[in-house]
């Protein structure tokens, strides 16, 4: 597990506490975080560049709709989110270059299955420390 998210038991769900030193960092930690808890990573190789724009309400709702986009990728198109470049981000969008490969079940062990990632005890905060949040998933 890295430094930059802890895992946080939850009854019946999952969640991630992410850390980051700018918002950037952050999202793209997210993605990171949520992909290593769907999958065993090292296997997973960039096939494919896709450009993303996400919008959200604020901080919260973006991050939300953040990860439920690359969610999407996976669980409708069963592409693996290898990497992700934040090239804009504000408070309310998000514009990214993401890495993908296709699932190959030969190659690619799945160790999780998210659901859903929800609004419950969602958190997104500028702190002294740097940039946190808290996400809880559905499993």
């Amino acid at each position: 597990m890295s430094n930059s998210y802890q895992i946080i038991d939850h009854t019946a769900d999952l969640g991630l506490h992410v850390f980051g030193s700018d918002p950037e960092d952050l999202f793209a930690t997210a993605a990171r975080a949520m992909f290593e808890i769907i999958a065993d990573m090292e296997s997973v190789k960039t096939a494919e560049l896709l450009t993303l724009r996400v919008q959200g309400a604020d901080w919260p709702d973006l991050m939300v709709n953040w990860l439920r986009e690359l969610l999407y990728l996976w669980s409708g198109k069963e592409l693996m989110v290898s990497s992700t470049q934040i090239t804009s981000l504000s408070d309310r969008e998000i514009k990214a270059i993401v890495g993908t490969e296709s699932f190959d079940p030969d190659r690619h062990r799945i160790r999780t299955e998210i659901k859903a990632v929800t609004y419950h005890q969602i958190r997104v905060d500028c702190r002294s420390t740097g940039w946190q949040a808290r996400i809880i998933f559905d499993v």
